[in-house]
């Protein structure tokens, strides 16, 4: 990497829109180191992967040790990571809820700890990548959703805390997006047809017609890290999801 470009860390980078941001921040010029608990090889946009487990703390502390020792600087964070159980709440077990709420929230907080005085040294920003399960959600996917409403609040939270030291946080709440962790999804509920049917269902009940692209996703993404386009903006939700949440339920 050249002493300027900027450096990027996408978290759950193995997933659809973990993929599509990785690509996305590549194609503007930024160095981009990826992680995530899977072993990946050949995944595009991704100049340095790092395979950790986001629900590990150790191991988050070990990535951004590589980062800061390889690259010397940390432009933005980006937590990615997440993982989605779907069954109804009262057949949930205590050890998914704590995965969940590991992976999903915790992890957004020790990255923060961990990366804060590289993000602190090069004025940058943090992005949470949420969910609209944290304003409006649907039936078995409670601790999802209270997961995503956590890190929500968290980086209302964290922007307060971290604009004296020129660090920006923001979230970004996808929509239904066309990704494996959707279609997995879909394919464990108890409505019948296939994934490509409840996909074209859930397209119908949006207001645009269609589910997202994850690299529509990603492109919001880089613009709520990148300081050159969203200086002003700092503990801010961006929802992106084709307009689900502005029609009426009752309509």
């Amino acid at each position: 990497m050249s002493e300027q470009q900027r450096v990027a860390l996408i978290t759950g980078v193995a997933g659809g829109i973990g993929r599509a941001t990785a690509v996305s921040f590549h194609n503007a010029g930024w160095y981009v180191v990826g992680v995530d608990r899977q072993a990946a090889t050949g995944l595009p946009g991704i100049d340095r992967y790092i395979q950790a487990d986001a629900a590990l703390p150790s191991e988050i502390r070990g990535a951004l040790r590589v980062v800061e020792g390889e690259n010397g600087r940390l432009d933005t964070l980006i937590n990615n990571a997440a993982i989605q159980v779907t069954k109804p709440m009262m057949e949930m077990t205590l050890a998914e809820w704590d995965d969940i709420m590991n992976v999903n929230v915790r992890s957004a907080f020790v990255f923060t700890q961990a990366a804060h005085q590289l993000l602190k040294a090069s004025a940058g920003s943090i992005v949470n990548v949420s969910s609209v399960h944290a304003v409006a959600t649907s039936a078995d996917i409670a601790a999802y959703a209270a997961s995503k409403g956590a890190l929500l609040a968290l980086t209302r939270a964290l922007a307060v805390e971290l604009a004296a030291d020129n660090i920006r946080v923001n979230a970004i709440l996808p929509g239904a997006v066309d990704t494996p962790m959707l279609r997995a999804g879909l394919n464990r509920g108890h409505v019948s047809g296939t994934v490509e049917e409840k996909i074209r269902a859930l397209a119908a009940k949006t207001v645009i017609g269609r589910v997202g692209d994850t690299d529509e996703i990603a492109r919001c993404i880089l613009f709520l890290a990148d300081s050159t386009q969203s200086s002003f903006m700092t503990g801010q939700s961006l929802i992106v999801d084709g307009g689900a949440t502005a029609r009426l339920s009752t309509e």
